[in-house]
């Protein structure tokens, strides 16, 4: 009963409104038209609206109003600021709040800039609009970093610090790395000059896993400076000679910087000297004048010298000087065979280490003089033309050789220093440019020596006597044993053949045994003159009387024996029984009587009664 009232009163009041109106919807269809209407509308209060009209206002709404999603970047606009936040537009139902915090990089916000922003919250406890320009600029940035990136595009950075190996630049608000070598073409020595700059970039790498970006500034410039390179080098010509700077300088030459293009000048080419490192030479930014000696304008390669600026020392050398002047130099390389002396700026001699003393055993050039030295030297050989120069120290010393004839006459005794070993023998010094040979048969009258170094050492002082004397050859013949009597002279009578010694056997060796008569004399005994009367043989360490029955002094060369000594009584006692028989013979003696006489003499023999 109720809804019929409601329904009642809805038609009146539609036809109280339409009395002088052509019939409408629902007084052609009053049921149809009561099953669709609004009754929320009807119960707020909210006056209906006509269809027409309602399209024009979603259309208008869709024309003005932002559909905010919450991945989505739009354009808002400053309306007020506050102590604290920025109030902005963005054509929603609401304006949007924005703390001033993320505008710090931009201090000179004011009402009715343009600024991007992202919907934060659509609406906070209050049924605020938050909005974040941070997040804004971050996802905007990354998408303007890998623009430039694969479009090749120059970008704006603000160098906010160092970092180890590099810079941290600021791209779109994003943190890029600036590696120390991207910097510059050329090397960077000051860092911290590039901090709080403005400057242009390129983006040569993006990780996006780890969200990294690369910049470089040195790639900007490289494309001018090919073009430049190639604009310099098509305009270069050999011989020319141009002004630079010092760029970089290595262990193998000197880069210079010729205006947006380098060259080397090779550690060869700066000086006509010899230099160990070119820092000797130039040193950094420092401006000079270089010749261009060769290029390559496919690589852009350029060749510089700086000692071709100068005359060749070879063409200003005095053309005075001539072989048998005397010159002074400074020794600046040092070589087994010799010693290079530069005696002007770029002209060097050679001093070979045979001409450096009168001694005709040759030593090692370092043994006479050192990198730095000041020495006189006299020219031997000088060829312009090749620039070849020999020098010669012993020839301002008088040859020692000139007076040996007098000095060291043959049979004289001297007092020299050994200098080396050789297998055969010792060489000896008697003074500087004077050495002589001992050969090792020469040492010692009794000691067999298989090599010098068992009878004396380098730098010991040795007695010697001149043997022989080779004046052309240049050549001495000592002798050690000689300043001594022969002592086997003496032994050659005291240990003649036949005479007896008493000895101990020292040594059981092969075929034999060794004993020692005294320090010099070892004598041999063979194994047979080994045996004893008994029959039995000596052993070592056994003492007993020996027979010499060989003695050789040329060889030294002593055989003792044992055996001869009894065995020489038996030969005594066998000829007295040969005669006692003979006689007897004489007399008729019998054969019983001959027998017994033997076995008598037998018996002798073997120690019987």
């Amino acid at each position: 009963m109720a809804e019929e009232t409601k329904n009642q009163e809805v038609l009146e009041s539609n036809s109280k409104d339409s009395n002088h109106a052509a019939p409408s919807a629902q007084q052609e269809n009053p049921e149809q038209f009561l099953k669709d209407f609004n009754w929320h509308n009807y119960e707020e209060g909210i006056d209906p609206v006509d269809d027409t009209k309602l399209e024009e206002f979603e259309k208008l709404v869709a024309e003005n109003f932002v559909d905010t999603l919450d991945d989505e970047v739009t354009t808002g606009r400053v309306i007020n600021i506050t102590d604290r936040d920025a109030i902005i537009d963005i054509n929603a139902k609401s304006e949007g709040v924005i703390s001033l915090n993320e505008f710090r990089y931009n201090p000179d916000l004011k009402v009715g800039d343009e600024v991007e922003v992202l919907i934060d919250v659509r609406e906070d406890a209050t049924g605020q609009l938050i909005l974040s320009h941070r997040k804004a600029r971050v996802i905007m940035a990354w998408d303007r970093v890998n623009k430039a990136h694969d479009e090749a595009l120059i970008v704006n950075g603000f160098v906010k610090c160092r970092t180890k190996g590099g810079m941290i630049v600021d791209v779109f608000g994003i943190e890029a790395f600036l590696p120390g070598s991207q910097i510059d073409v050329k090397p960077i020595r000051d860092y911290d000059a590039y901090v709080g700059k403005t400057m242009e970039f390129k983006v040569v790498k993006i990780n996006h896993e780890f969200k990294n970006v690369v910049v470089s500034h040195k790639a900007l410039i490289e494309a001018d400076i090919e073009e430049q390179k190639k604009e310099i080098i098509g305009q270069l010509e050999k011989g020319q000679v141009l002004e630079g700077t010092v760029k970089n300088i290595t262990s193998y030459g000197v880069f210079v910087d010729l205006g947006g293009v380098d060259g080397l000048v090779h550690i060869t080419d700066l000086s006509w000297s010899r230099i160990n490192h070119p820092n000797e030479i130039v040193e950094l930014d420092q401006k000079l004048n270089v010749v261009i000696l060769d290029f390559d304008e496919a690589k852009t390669r350029i060749q510089l010298g700086l000692k071709q600026l100068h005359k060749h020392p070879w063409e200003a050398l005095d053309q005075d000087l001539k072989v048998g002047d005397k010159v002074k130099g400074k020794v600046v390389v040092i070589a087994d065979y010799g010693a290079f002396i530069e005696v002007a700026e770029g002209v060097e001699g050679l001093i070979h280490v045979s001409e450096m003393s009168w001694s005709t055993h040759l030593r090692s050039a370092q043994d006479f003089v050192k990198v730095g030295d000041e020495v006189e030297a006299q020219i031997l050989t000088l060829d312009r033309d090749d620039r070849k120069m020999s020098l010669g120290i012993k020839q301002l010393s008088a040859d020692p050789w000139t007076d040996i004839t007098s000095k060291y006459p043959v049979g004289s005794k001297h007092t020299g220093i050994v200098r080396n070993f050789t297998n055969f023998g010792v060489f000896v010094e008697l003074e500087e440019g004077i050495d002589g040979l001992i050969y090792i048969s020469d040492l010692s009258w009794t000691k067999k020596i298989k090599h010098p170094s068992e009878f004396t050492n380098v730098g010991d002082k040795l007695e010697v006597v001149v043997l022989e004397l080779d004046v052309e050859g240049r050549k001495l013949s000592l002798g050690h044993k000689q300043t001594e009597s022969n002592p086997w002279d003496k032994y050659e009578t005291e240990f003649a053949v036949g005479t007896t010694h008493k000895a101990e056997i020292a040594e059981i060796v092969d075929k034999g045994a060794t004993i020692e008569f005294n320090e010099d004399i070892t004598a041999f005994v063979p194994t047979r003159h080994l045996e004893k009367e008994d029959g039995k043989k000596l052993n070592a360490g056994e003492s007993a009387e020996f027979q010499i029955i060989e003695f050789n002094k040329e060889f030294k060369r002593v055989v003792a024996s044992h055996t001869a000594l009894h065995k020489e009584e038996e030969q005594k006692i066998v000829k007295q029984a040969a005669k006692k028989v003979a006689a007897q013979n004489s007399e008729k003696t019998t054969i019983g009587d001959v027998n017994a006489e033997l076995q008598a003499l037998k018996d002798k023999m073997e120690g019987k009664e």
